[in-house]
């Protein structure tokens, strides 16, 4: 049985859901649909932020993202972190920050967000159906045929909000991609992003599991520096994870997946230079009494670190007298404290990752409406493109600023066919 909308979205998560409310405030007076593969909706929005969703962040830019960056600050321009804010108090959801610049509801709680976000949809009258899988989107005049196994839907102004390959638990599939293709849209080679990273068994990390700490970690491709950046590191019994590994993990695997010659280095006194940490050896080895290599380590990282570290150099090194330490052994230790090269041997994968990276590319959109320049009428959003952000907020945030422009401008579009008419 054929059924009409004026829009119809595919995809209910934070993009689409956006979407249909943005465009629903817009033009009231349309039909809306919103169509998701799942049983339940919001998965991913339940399990972000250790289940209580980083909204977005303090400070948003370009700069935070992966993609072409002169198109993605257009993008953000047109409903930035304030607009979303101010988007969410409306809802009835204040926000909080935090001292890394995150923001997440007051309550703490992802269940508040979806719940708002739900609450808002049916207050609009969207039409909200699950467990319909799209086989197929073709062109008909000046419609658009949505084939599901629930049947044949109608819609002047289609809105993909199907999200990447990033947690396919919560109902990612990339299938999405499959659907742009069919409309002429290329597909930049994906893979996952924000994703902890797995070291070889040899390798100490087990012994470290679940100690934390600041350290600077640096991406060589063939001997040149490709990325360096600082923050928290957690060691895991699978390998690395914490917010500064979530964000290197996407330029390692991608030059992994081109098979050049990628090395991840491990720098756990990030602030220190190779010769401040030299003198700082030499000044404690001059001084009074027999403190032990291990015991002078432990004075700036954990304890557990610091032995680990020094028994990987050489398993007696971490009892001995700081004072009995030989020139070259020194420059061998100063060395693993801050150009450690770490065996990684890939990602934990799509099931861990929190975002994809690749995706259509941000050329083929409008980015002042988020419509497809290969044919009018279809609008693309979110995960589904050629851009992912740092850790902190920022991917939901492009959610909600393509979610934004993409409703907002099908409905106006709608709006002026139906004055036409």
């Amino acid at each position: 049985m054929s059924q009409h909308a004026d829009i119809a979205i595919i995809g209910a998560g934070a993009a689409g859901l956006a979407a249909s409310i943005f465009a629903a405030q817009t033009n009231p007076s349309l039909h809306i649909v919103l169509l998701d593969s799942a049983k339940t909706i919001g998965a991913k929005i339940l399990v972000s932020g250790g289940g209580r969703c980083n909204v977005t962040n303090q400070k948003v830019t370009a700069s935070d993202f992966h993609g072409d960056r002169k198109l993605i600050d257009r993008i953000l321009r047109r409903f930035d972190e304030q607009a979303t804010i101010q988007w969410f108090d409306a809802l009835g959801v204040p926000l909080h920050t935090e001292t890394t610049g995150k923001l997440f509801p007051t309550s703490n709680k992802a269940r508040t967000v979806l719940d708002a976000l739900l609450n808002r949809c049916k207050a609009l009258s969207i039409s909200l159906r699950t467990q319909h899988h799209i086989q197929s989107i073709t062109r008909q005049k000046e419609h658009f045929l949505i084939q599901s196994l629930n049947g044949v839907l109608t819609a002047k102004q289609v809105i993909l909000a199907t999200g990447g390959r990033s947690l396919p638990k919560t109902g990612s599939d990339g299938s999405g991609w499959v659907l742009a293709q069919n409309f002429g849209h290329t597909i930049a080679p994906t893979y996952p992003a924000l994703v902890p990273l797995l070291l070889a068994d040899s390798f100490f990390h087990a012994n470290l599991s679940g100690i934390s700490h600041d350290v600077m970690l640096t991406t060589r491709v063939n001997n040149q520096i490709a990325d360096r950046r600082t923050g928290s590191l957690l060691w895991t019994h699978f390998g690395i994870s914490g917010p500064v590994v979530l964000d290197v993990s996407r330029f390692w695997i991608r030059e992994a997946e081109q098979r050049t010659t990628v090395q991840l280095h491990l720098n756990c006194f990030p602030q220190t230079t190779y010769k401040e940490v030299e003198q700082w050896l030499i000044q404690a080895g001059q001084g009074p009494g027999n403190t032990t290599v291990q015991t002078l380590l432990a004075e700036r990282l954990p304890s557990r670190v610091a032995t680990q570290l020094a028994a990987f150099l050489e398993p007696a090194l971490a009892l001995t007298p700081a004072n009995l330490l030989q020139k070259n052994i020194r420059s061998k230790l100063i060395h693993t404290l801050t150009d450690l090269s770490l065996p990684v041997l890939g990602s934990r994968g799509w099931n861990f990752a929190e975002v994809t990276a690749g995706g259509v590319p941000l050329q083929e959109i409008n980015p002042f409406t988020m419509e497809s320049k290969k044919v009018p009428g279809i609008y693309l959003t979110g995960e589904m493109l050629d851009c992912d952000g740092r850790i902190g907020g920022f991917n939901f945030q492009w959610a909600w600023s393509t979610g934004y422009l993409a409703g907002y401008h099908a409905a106006q579009r709608t709006r002026e066919k139906q004055f036409q008419t």
